[in-house]
């Protein structure tokens, strides 16, 4: 992958200052901030979860209760 040399790098920010216009700039900055913490949070909680499943006891647990269906048999055969 080539290198982004200074120039590219005020390329791309002035065709987003042109999209996006000077005064959604601090908007779109804090809402790509926020949406990073959320992201963040969320990929370290499932270690959390399996965790804390990890740790419960399985014996707890109920069977199932399942019925047994016998299959209809054809006459005209």
């Amino acid at each position: 992958m080539p290198h982004l040399g200074p120039t590219e790098l005020l390329m791309i920010v002035g065709v987003v200052v042109l999209l996006f216009g000077g005064r959604k700039l601090p908007e779109l900055a804090r809402g790509t901030g926020q949406a990073l913490r959320i992201f963040k949070s969320e990929v370290t909680q499932p270690d959390e979860l399996t965790a804390e499943a990890d740790s419960r006891p399985t014996s707890d647990v109920d069977p199932i209760a399942t019925e047994v269906v016998a299959e209809p048999t054809n006459p005209r055969s």
